[in-house]
């Protein structure tokens, strides 16, 4: 999948095709160091999928911003297996991480009671316990504790975004937005003045609330070394969650006042050595997710609120395996 638009072109408009979202594919926008010189250093409980792809071009100015865009399509996210490019990290969007590449499963699970009962999230973590980190060890050119580090934040990063109750029913994005590189925020806050944060981020919609049951969580990470098209070296770290969310309901089947969110994503770190310090930090390389049991009316603007179709015995939505190319019922 490729756009040809530069950089500086405004994004295409939705067609009138539900589900459907704008966006180019491209890269992190960071600001690339010199090369050292000698001697120096709607109510209908439907599914929908999007896909979302940072995007900008490598810039040798001191501040880069990061654009972000998002692409949805009829019948879910369409990205299933994305290939490389320019040596870019990929994005593995069902449960397998690449060959090699450590990834354990999540901690072991409480035992789930109340609103998850009846459905396969009753077997899943609950909160932070599912955000299982891999053994950090030193891969490329980094180090074990660069590796530990980048780890450490992208958890912290999945907490806020997937499981923060304050973060989730305010409309400051400031606590997520300011765990990244100083050269991303501005690009971040941006997405949360459309639907776009969606891809990376749980809000709920207004009204909407949650029971006193944490949130269900079932997922695991990856990380690998690679370079972007420019030689600059990122260590790659690979998400993939499904989180499940219990609404307050007068339905009586199992699952009716849950909402699954199933994401993907990218999180780059470049090498500090190759970056100017404004684009040291974290970045999204590329995000897709998809929602089921939803209100379609609010999803529309990236906010969650729970449907009223529950789920009929087990379903994919709840399965980090399965692919996220869904069929897209709202």
């Amino acid at each position: 999948m490729t756009d040809d638009r530069p950089d500086s072109a405004p994004p295409r408009h939705p067609a009138a095709t539900p589900g459907h979202r704008p966006g180019p594919p491209a890269a992190p926008d960071w600001s690339r160091r010199p090369p050292p010189v000698a001697g120096g250093p709607g109510h209908d409980g439907g599914r929908r999928g999007w896909l979302g792809r940072h995007s900008g071009s490598l810039l040798t100015a001191v501040t880069a911003l990061l654009l972000l865009a998002f692409v949805g399509v009829v019948g879910g996210a369409i990205l299933v297996s994305m290939p490389s490019s320019g040596g870019r990290p990929v994005v593995f969007p069902t449960f397998g991480p690449p060959t090699g590449a450590p990834a354990p499963t999540s901690a072991a699970p409480a035992r789930a009671s109340g609103p998850f009962d009846g459905t396969p999230a009753a077997g899943f973590a609950q909160g932070q316990a599912g955000i299982a980190l891999p053994a950090a060890k030193r891969t490329g050119p980094f180090t074990e504790k660069q590796v530990a580090a980048a780890l450490t934040k992208v958890r912290a990063v999945l907490v806020t975004a997937r499981l923060d109750r304050r973060f989730m029913t305010t409309d400051d994005p400031e606590p997520l937005i300011r765990q990244f590189a100083p050269d991303a925020r501005a690009g971040l806050r941006e997405s949360f003045t459309s639907d776009t944060f969606a891809a990376y981020a749980t809000r709920l919609a207004p009204g909407a609330r949650l029971t006193a049951d944490q949130p269900r969580v079932k997922g695991r990470i990856s990380y690998r070394a690679t370079k972007d098209a420019d030689g600059v070296r990122i260590l790659a770290v690979t998400t993939n969650f499904v989180w499940s969310y219990a609404f307050p309901t007068d339905g009586t089947a199992p699952g009716d006042g849950l909402v699954v969110v199933h994401d993907t994503v990218v999180w780059s770190m470049p090498h500090p050595d190759d970056v100017k310090r404004g684009s040291n930090g974290l970045w999204i390389e590329d995000a897709n997710s998809y929602a089921a049991n939803v209100d379609c009316a609010v999803f529309d603007r990236g906010l969650l609120g729970p449907g009223t179709r529950g789920f009929g015995g087990p379903d994919p939505v709840f399965d980090p395996a399965a692919t996220l190319d869904l069929p897209d019922t709202c």
